[in-house]
């Protein structure tokens, strides 16, 4: 039984018009723009920012986001050229089938999975925090935890995941719609925070640029350490060169969720067109946002203030500069921008389950879509209550950077997949095409890879944990139930 076998394209493309197993097109290229920016500014653009500026490259932190958007933009290319081409639900998982074959789409897909899950259930938590800040900052008195039979219970996260559960279920386009109205008001708080500390920017505190190397004594764990640092002995170290590369590791989180984008491929109008428009001008738009907040951030207040704080951010900035009321419109833009978060990865997660049900890697019953709205609303649903489960009962932040680890393994094999399937499909159809092929995608690849390595062994670990588990219920349910390898007959029909 092999697990190397081809899904073709033809295939995937033919089964967006399975009855009651298909998803209505009604995106457009603004509506998949909006869906990028929602998902990649959150709270990180209030946090990320500040935090490579303290902790790990000054401020040449201003390199780093415009390192870590190079990298995302090579991969993203990758991804709108095999959207353009495969039009279908299920992001990388979808293309990795059409190229490396089932097991690496399965890991693929379970990679996602895990990026997805992990993502919306972080931000979901955290939208309950910030939602405790935000009563706190306007003294409305209610708790946000109750305790029911002895659990603490954050009810927070459970009513954000709700809402947009039901949301999704009503429709994808009306969610977008909704979608809209909150990215607008989320940027225009981003714009006006930027705005406003530029008034504040004092010339000196861009000195040194590019601050001296520093050794880090406070990751000297072995578990704590980049892989890199272990593989390599070299270590650990803040600022220098090597801090601003540590940076650009850290701020990658600020982009994630445009893969995200890429698995609602199937309920794009016109996806050979909208897709690589709809990616790429929201990645444009995001980038410029994070580099200005960067800038801002780095101009306010010299980086050995900010690092002096336990947990700076751009709040922490206005804060010494005296303005105080900014934590106000702050948190407010905060708690906004994680509201859009929340709604796009459950759209995501669905998506990706949905594909890998459709092949039949996970139970088909899954990818049953409601006849009037074409959304499969029992996943929707299924979804929505394992995330706010996660959320609302247990601490998830340990599990933040599994979130990194799931969405570059996706993007490497992406990179790596668009020469692949030049070579075997040249006749192909490809409205975008990435340019400087081979080299820009195999250079995609290797940086994402390096990303990766500067990651801690400990998320590494974790990363093969979840991997095992996911070869497991490969061996012993996907393998036998592919209906890929049931019609090429590798195996009897059940």
């Amino acid at each position: 039984m092999s697990i190397i076998r081809i899904k073709s394209i033809e295939q995937s493309v033919n089964e967006t018009f399975e009855e009651r197993h298909s998803l209505k097109r009604s995106l457009g290229a603004l509506d998949l723009a909006v869906m990028g920016v929602a998902v990649a500014v959150g709270a990180g653009i209030f946090s990320v920012g500040a935090q490579a500026v303290a902790f790990y490259a000054g401020p040449s932190a201003i390199i780093s986001f415009v390192i870590a958007g190079l990298v995302c933009a090579l991969a993203i290319m990758c991804y709108a050229e095999f959207a353009s081409a495969v039009p279908v639900a299920g992001s990388a998982y979808t293309f990795t089938y059409s190229t490396m074959g089932e097991i690496v789409a399965w890991i693929i897909g379970w990679d996602l999975i895990l990026e997805t899950l992990m993502a919306g259930s972080v931000i979901s938590k955290y939208w309950g925090i910030y939602l405790t800040d935000a009563f706190a900052l306007f003294s409305i008195n209610i708790p946000t935890t109750v305790t029911i039979a002895g659990i603490n219970v954050d009810w927070g996260p459970m009513v954000i995941v709700a809402a947009f559960t039901v949301l999704l279920a009503l429709g994808t386009k009306l969610s977008t719609r909704v979608n809209a109205v909150f990215t607008a008001i989320k940027v225009g708080i981003v714009i006006f925070v930027v705005i406003v500390g530029a008034f504040f920017i004092k010339a000196e505190n861009f000195t040194p640029f590019i601050p001296a190397s520093q050794p880090n004594t406070e990751s000297t764990a072995v578990l704590e350490q980049s892989l890199f640092s272990f593989l390599t002995g070299a270590d650990p170290s803040n600022y220098g060169v090597y801090g601003i590369l540590s940076g650009a590791a850290l701020v990658f989180f600020a982009y994630i969720g445009f893969d995200v984008v890429a698995t609602s491929a199937e309920e794009a109008k016109d996806p050979k067109r909208t897709i690589p428009r709809g990616i790429l001008l929201g990645l444009g738009i995001v980038t410029v946002l994070y580099i200005s907040v960067a800038v801002v951030v780095t101009g306010m207040v010299s980086y050995t203030d900010l690092a002096a704080s336990d947990s700076p951010s751009l709040s922490t900035a206005f804060e010494l500069v005296g303005a105080t009321w900014a934590a106000k419109v702050i948190t407010v833009g905060i708690l906004i921008g994680l509201t859009t978060v929340v709604m796009v990865l459950l759209l995501g997660l669905t998506r990706i389950v949905f594909a890998m049900s459709r092949d039949g890697l996970l139970p088909r019953a899954l990818s049953v879509t409601s006849e009037r709205r074409r959304t499969p609303v029992r996943l929707q649903i299924l979804v929505g209550i394992v995330i706010a489960l996660i959320a609302g009962l247990t601490d998830v932040g340990v599990l933040s950077d599994m979130i990194n680890i799931g969405t570059l393994s996706a993007f490497v094999l992406v990179s790596f997949g668009v020469p692949v399937l030049r070579r075997s499909r040249p006749d192909l159809e490809r409205p975008f095409r990435v340019p400087l092929s081979p080299w820009l995608p195999w250079a995609s690849g290797v940086a994402c890879i390096w990303l990766m390595l500067n990651l801690s062994n400990l998320t590494w670990i974790r990363f093969a944990i979840w991997l095992l588990i996911g070869f497991v219920i490969y061996f012993s349910y996907s393998r036998r139930h592919s209906l890929v390898g049931q019609a090429s007959g590798a195996h009897e029909p059940r």
